[in-house]
């Protein structure tokens, strides 16, 4: 009788829950359509009776990524030239002038000729402004015009472009490119190994197993793996790396999403190159994604110290969807929590300022790792020890933003010459030449502390009277002539990115990863941690 009872009252609600789940499904496709049809008609109407002609193709590429703005940086339209791009993203090989090329509307900028290739044996350098390909002047191109750069093997191109001021041209003959994961490794002592990953593509785990598997053959017994800079990749290469240090059958990610499909969760599936072996992990602010799954995966698992600043906070995933025409949407799908439950996604960009700026999470919350030490979400990876010149604030990230730090290196390039990476020094006198040269520039960047003053003194306020209002003024001169002083402060910060910038300059990233192993703050604390037995033990307890 009970049984019977329990059935009537099951039935109607499961039939009322399913109505519900339908009817919402209904609205919500409907809603779609409704939607789709207003946005078909106008766009139609628009371009047939616009009083000038129309690019149909710019405003529906205009429409598109402006929706998109208002989601998350990380979902995009790919078109045809950049789904081929984020397929060479992925596997890291293609066919160009082995070049990093940073592209602006009337030039494209040489960051960084890679060692050996085409770019490099034509004798161009870093900070070379390109400003005509071929036939074909950049500021006249529409599109990106770096893709001028790339074609099939043993084809050439010719140049234009300006160096320190001088109009010079190259003929580059274009040749395959393998952009290496892991770029570097090498001993810093008899007993530690160091491993550069810079990159989470196809070739992520197998270049770092071979490499640790090299290293150990060389004598080394403690390992660092360096993710600082490294902006992340396919987080099956993030699990298979991690694999390498953990056993068979745990748990690294979860992910965690309104479409059933993608919650997923992601354990290891091979045995470990090496469980046991002493291993720090380098990050800093530039550490992202994969690069934060690997790290908080070990640092949840208490399998390595993670040593640096905190990094840059990004728990979502992305996964591209097949549309027509051979485009793509780059989506994200759902966010990442990493062993001990945490999501470390720094920025809300569902909940925005006044700006329309994603507001940045100032709640965190308290997880546990395996042997029950504290780790918080919400705000990147945070070390287990902190290195002072990773650090990064406003006037740092403005510095580099704005390419002072990268335009001050080439023209130190210029001026001065080193015969190998041990006779490099930036002395006190080359950093008061880079404050001298900032001042130049007419550098300017605004603090959060001036734009609310600015604020206040715009503000329509009667209350405000015409000596407070003076005050205000003062208040941001004083900030001002603080921001010059911050160069002194934050001086050893800002040596390091000078450092960097200039030695790849003239050794190329192999010379910079040299350089390190005798000169790097995070790289000679990691030494001496690893070298310490019961001091690493008791970090991780």
């Amino acid at each position: 009788m009970k049984a019977s009872v329990k059935k009537k009252i099951w039935v109607p609600i499961l039939a009322v829950a399913l109505l519900v789940t339908a009817s919402s499904f209904k609205s919500d496709f409907f809603e779609i359509a409704k939607q789709i049809e207003i946005f078909t008609t106008l766009f139609k109407e628009l371009n047939m009776n616009y009083v000038d002609e129309t690019n149909p193709g710019e405003l529906m590429d205009s429409a598109i990524k402006n929706m998109l703005d208002e989601l998350d940086p990380y979902t995009r339209f790919l078109n045809e030239q950049d789904v081929e791009a984020y397929k060479i993203n992925n596997s890291g090989e293609y066919s160009g002038i082995g070049a990093l090329v940073r592209s602006y509307e009337s030039k494209l900028v040489i960051v960084e000729p890679y060692k050996g290739y085409a770019a490099d044996k034509a004798g161009l350098k870093a900070g070379d402004e390109i400003i005509k390909i071929g036939e074909t002047t950049v500021a006249d191109f529409d599109d990106n015009a770096s893709e001028l750069l790339k074609g099939a093997n043993n084809t050439s191109v010719e140049v234009t472009f300006v160096r320190q001021g001088q109009t010079k041209t190259a003929t580059i003959t274009r040749e395959g490119v393998e952009v290496d994961a892991v770029p570097f490794y090498d001993m810093i002592d008899a007993k530690t190994g160091y491993i550069v990953l810079s990159r989470f593509n196809e070739k992520a785990s197998s270049q770092t197993k071979s490499a640790i598997q090299d290293l150990k053959g060389r004598g080394a017994e403690r390992l660092v793996l360096d993710l600082r800079g490294n902006p992340g990749g396919l987080l099956s290469e993030a699990i298979n790396v991690t694999n390498l240090f953990v056993p068979k059958g745990q748990l690294i990610v979860t992910t965690k999403s309104k479409v059933k499909k993608f919650n997923q969760e992601y354990r290891t599936r091979n045995q470990p190159e090496d469980e046991n072996i002493p291993l720090v992990v380098l990050v800093d602010g530039k550490s992202a994604s994969a690069s934060e799954i690997v790290s908080g995966g070990l640092q949840d698992l208490d399998r390595a110290v993670i040593i640096g600043a905190r990094s840059f906070g990004k728990g979502l995933v992305q996964r591209p969807l097949k549309l027509t025409y051979g485009t793509q949407l780059k989506v994200t799908i759902s966010r990442y929590y990493t062993p001990s439950g945490r999501c470390i996604q720094a920025l809300d960009y569902w909940h925005r300022d006044a700006e329309g700026k994603a507001v940045r999470n100032t709640d965190f919350k308290e997880y546990t790792t395996k042997n029950g030490r504290k780790v918080w979400d919400g705000g990147g990876v945070m070390p287990d020890v902190a290195i002072k010149s990773l650090k990064t604030n406003t006037l740092i990230d403005a510095l580099q933003d704005n390419n002072v730090v990268f335009d001050f290196a080439t023209n130190y390039f210029y001026d001065h010459s080193f015969a190998k990476v041990d006779d490099f020094a930036f002395s006190d006198a080359d950093y008061n030449a880079f404050k001298k040269y900032v001042q130049e520039q007419n550098f300017t960047f605004q603090t959060k502390t001036e734009e609310l003053l600015e604020q206040s003194i715009n503000a329509d306020d009667s209350l405000l009277g015409a000596e407070v209002q003076e005050k205000y003024k003062d208040l941001l001169l004083a900030v001002n002539r603080g921001k010059i002083s911050a160069l002194d402060s934050y001086k050893n910060e800002i040596k390091k990115l000078l450092q960097d910038e200039i030695i790849t300059r003239y050794f190329y990233r192999e010379g910079l990863y040299q350089y390190f192993l005798a000169h790097d703050d995070a790289i000679l604390t990691a030494k001496e941690l690893l070298a310490d037995n019961s001091k690493y033990a008791s970090i991780l307890k």
